[in-house]
């Protein structure tokens, strides 16, 4: 008997590194429309995350309960988007032709302008975190890993697929689908009512700057998105989350 849906499971499998027995989910056709469960591994993960937060602001300081949320974060995923992310400052910021900087993101290899977006990503999530007193730590790390998987979602629906040749996103891409970017800005802005009351409008304008800015450079520099791009949204997106928390926590002290 199936307990979970098998996209839902390749959604999992995907985007964490949870071990999860058995072959349900091992195909392309569950991996390619598993993208409308990216919010619910999210969520999954916040929770997760939030559980972690809970435990940590009560056995160190708030520098160091932040790095460790911080790298659970990290570590459930496997460090999966910080990778495009890496790939894709690499990529954007070489100053060369379109061709060449789809070539640049393909590339293992990271450059300087990679590690650059890693560690000023990494220290802005640190550091917003640490700003947040216990309660509100936990409701961020609930709502950041949903905007970035959200954020995955809709920069989807809005871009076409920028590699001719194909690579792993244009798998995901098969299955795009508009209504899913739309839904997941939907259960975005629910997660953000519930988890930021009265302030939720905050998130919601922080995460609408990250996504839609992400959007206008892609489309600018290649066109498109592509799974680097995908990753860098994430990644991008959980940042601005936290800083939106920060922001409310400055803002009422």
């Amino acid at each position: 008997m199936k307990v979970l849906p098998a996209r839902l499971v390749a959604a999992i499998r995907f985007l964490t590194i949870f071990p999860i027995p058995g072959k349900l989910g091992h195909g392309q056709a569950d991996l390619a429309g598993s993208i409308p469960y990216f919010p619910i591994v999210g969520l999954v993960l916040g929770c997760i995350a939030a559980g972690m937060a809970w435990v940590v602001w009560y056995l160190f300081p708030p520098s160091v309960a932040a790095v460790l949320v911080t790298v659970a974060l990290l570590g459930c995923s496997g460090g999966l988007h910080l990778d495009g992310l890496a790939d894709t400052a690499d990529g954007f910021f070489s100053a060369r032709p379109r061709e060449q900087k789809l070539l640049i993101m393909r590339d293992s290899h990271i450059g300087a302008m990679g590690v650059i977006a890693l560690m000023m990503v990494l220290l802005v999530k640190v550091a917003a975190f640490s700003g947040l007193s216990r309660i509100e730590a936990m409701r961020a790390a609930v709502l950041a890993p949903v905007a970035g998987r959200c954020a995955i979602v809709a920069l989807m629906a809005l871009l076409p697929y920028a590699r001719a040749e194909g690579g792993l996103g244009a798998l995901f891409y098969t299955r795009r689908s508009r209504l899913a970017g739309i839904i997941a800005f939907l259960f975005f802005v629910l997660c953000s009512l519930f988890l930021a009351g009265n302030s939720c409008w905050i998130s919601i304008m922080f995460f609408f700057i990250a996504v839609s800015g992400f959007f206008l450079l892609c489309k600018k520099v290649i066109g498109g998105a592509t799974g680097d791009t995908l990753g860098a949204v994430c990644e991008l997106s959980e940042a601005a989350i936290l800083m939106a928390f920060s922001v409310q926590a400055w803002s009422s002290r």
